[in-house]
Order: C-alpha cells, then sequence, then structure tokens
C-alpha cells in the first residue's frame, strides 16, 4: 500500500509566497538603518519606505492567514501572522515617534519571530481540512 502525500493548496501556497516576500521585506529593514547609521542619510527615507512596504505585506499575509483558517481549518498561521503584524504596528509607531528604545528591540525581535513563521509555513503541511473520524459506541 503507497501512502499519499497531502498537496499543499493554493491558499497555503498564497500564504507562503506572502510570508516569504514579508520576510525578504523586513530583512531589508535593519539594512537600511545600518546605512543611516554609518552617516548616509538618504538611508533613512529608505527605511520609512520599506516599514511601509512590510507592514502592506504583513496586512495581506494576514488576509492569506486568516482564509487558510477558515478554508483548510489551520488556526496557527492566522495567530502567529496577528502576533508578528500586532509587533511590527507597535515598532512602526515606535518607529515614528522615535522612541528607539522600542523600536531598535522589537525590530530584532520582529524579524527572528517572521522568519521563524516563515519556515514553519514551509515545514508544516498547508492542507485541506482533516478528515474527521466517527468513532462507533
Amino acid at each position: 500500500m503507497t501512502e499519499t502525500v497531502p498537496r499543499t493548496t493554493p491558499t497555503g501556497w498564497a500564504l507562503r509566497v506572502l510570508a516569504g516576500a514579508h520576510t525578504v521585506a523586513i530583512i531589508g529593514q535593519p539594512v537600511f538603518a545600518g546605512t543611516y547609521l554609518t552617516g548616509d542619510y538618504d538611508s533613512l527615507h529608505l527605511h520609512a519606505v520599506g516599514a511601509d512596504v512590510v507592514t502592506s505585506i504583513g496586512y495581506l499575509q494576514m488576509i492569506a492567514a486568516l482564509t487558510a483558517w477558515i478554508r483548510l481549518r489551520r488556526a496557527w498561521p492566522f495567530l502567529a501572522t496577528t502576533a508578528v503584524v500586532a509587533a511590527e504596528t507597535v515598532q512602526y509607531l515606535a518607529g515614528l515617534d522615535g522612541a528607539l528604545w522600542l523600536h531598535i528591540p522589537l525590530g530584532v525581535i520582529t524579524v527572528t519571530a517572521l522568519t521563524v513563521l516563515f519556515v514553519a509555513l514551509w515545514l508544516r503541511p498547508l492542507t485541506g481540512p482533516r478528515p474527521r473520524t466517527v468513532r462507533h459506541a
């Protein structure tokens, strides 16, 4: 008897692609911040634009994760994405306010959390709903 490997659904692929784009975008943020800190003051503008891109992709990822929850009955991607996006939002606001004491450490945590989420989305199956088992008495 051969065992078939479940295939990832289009919803799962969309979530993975958005998480990949989100991860690439957020990894660019410390690069722009670092070049700004070394004296390239134009990089602050790139960092601000990057923050808008990261935030936008994060909200798109949240929609895809909500779709995965509804269609695939997988809540964990939505819950994890929501936590990352909430942290990004706080970090975004801290950056606008100039609260670097919060902005920088939260940035490190957010980049790490999103990278872990990206890896988890690729390692765990994103297939359709699990079949329900009926137990007979």
